[in-house]
């Protein structure tokens, strides 16, 4: 019997996996830097989430981008003092862009709220020590378009701020999302387009997320190949936007792309954000946190994700 596509397409990347472990085993001795997206964790200290992590052996923290106003959100020496007392670095920052702050919004004022937002959280992230901080081009949870002019409209205003990403030496990390949740910038290619026309320094970088992935991308793995360099973080959750291990996405080929890809170095991020299923995720960060809930999703997504790295890598 034949291979289906998918599977030929697994073949190849598998093939490129094992060349690499045969020919450059070096390549192979560090192992993905393992963060986590603490936004779902909702209204629970930083300080229980950081021990909730270190428990679990995750040495990184992609942030709340909590910023929505000058006086909100983390203060960053506490942050830091936190953080350095549970052994966890910031990877980077999760920028949170919804109607309120919508870089291709129609309202004048909604614009301008998304360039102040951004202006505090690069300043944030620079503080933090973070590398990378996500650029949602239209809002999340709107996937009906404003009109025909949104795309270029978020493009001219992210270019307002796009001289401080290099300024404070942060990566503006363009995410992809699916259709049910935004109404533009969907897929790698799309971001890449993105990139292309805001043309500038500070916009080279895609915080890819296989959630969405599997919904707009013809093959998860083949799509982070194809984003390449540019790949700095990559959000991860199952199928059922739940636990790895608890649905049926196909975590080894991921694995084994972001090994061919090299982005087992320093400033590449994995990092798990399972939200649960539905349009518009953002309420989550309002939520009570469940404790034991969320201990026990990050116990199994960590150790799950270690496992099947460590079948593949030896």
């Amino acid at each position: 019997m034949t291979k289906q596509r998918y599977e030929e397409k697994n073949e190849r990347i598998r093939s490129a996996f094992l060349a690499l472990k045969r020919e450059q085993p070096e390549r192979l001795c560090d192992r993905l830097n393992l963060s986590w997206s603490n936004w779902g964790f909702g209204m629970e200290s930083l300080e229980t989430s950081a021990k909730r992590l270190q428990r679990s052996g995750i040495g990184y923290i992609e942030l709340h981008g909590n910023h929505y106003g000058p006086d909100l959100g983390y203060r960053a020496k506490e942050t830091i003092d936190i953080l350095e007392a549970h052994g966890i670095k910031t990877s980077g920052v999760c920028g949170m862009f919804s109607a309120d702050n919508d870089l291709s919004s129609s309202r004048a004022p909604h614009r301008q709220a998304a360039i102040d937002y951004l202006k505090r959280e690069i300043e944030f992230t620079a503080e933090m020590g973070g590398s990378y901080l996500l650029v949602v081009p239209g809002a999340v949870g709107r996937p009906k378009a404003y009109d025909d002019m949104e795309f270029q409209r978020s493009v001219d205003t992210l270019g307002i701020v796009a001289d401080r990403f290099v300024e404070y030496g942060v990566k503006a990390a363009i995410e992809p999302i699916r259709a049910a949740e935004v109404s533009l910038v969907r897929t790698i290619a799309d971001a890449k387009a993105y990139i292309a026309a805001v043309d500038h320094p500070g916009v080279q970088h895609i915080n890819a997320d296989v959630y969405h992935m599997q919904a707009e991308e013809a093959h998860i793995g083949e799509a982070l190949l194809e984003a390449g360099e540019r790949l700095v973080n990559l959000h991860m959750a199952d199928s059922n936007r739940g636990a790895l291990g608890d649905g049926f996405m196909d975590l080894d080929t991921i694995i084994m792309a972001l090994y061919v890809l090299g982005f087992n170095r320093e400033g590449r991020f994995v990092t798990p954000e399972p939200l649960g299923p539905g349009g518009d995720p953002y309420p989550a960060m309002y939520g009570k946190p469940d404790a034991a809930n969320l201990d026990d999703l990050v116990a199994r997504t960590a150790a799950y994700f270690r496992e099947r790295e460590a079948f593949l890598v030896g």
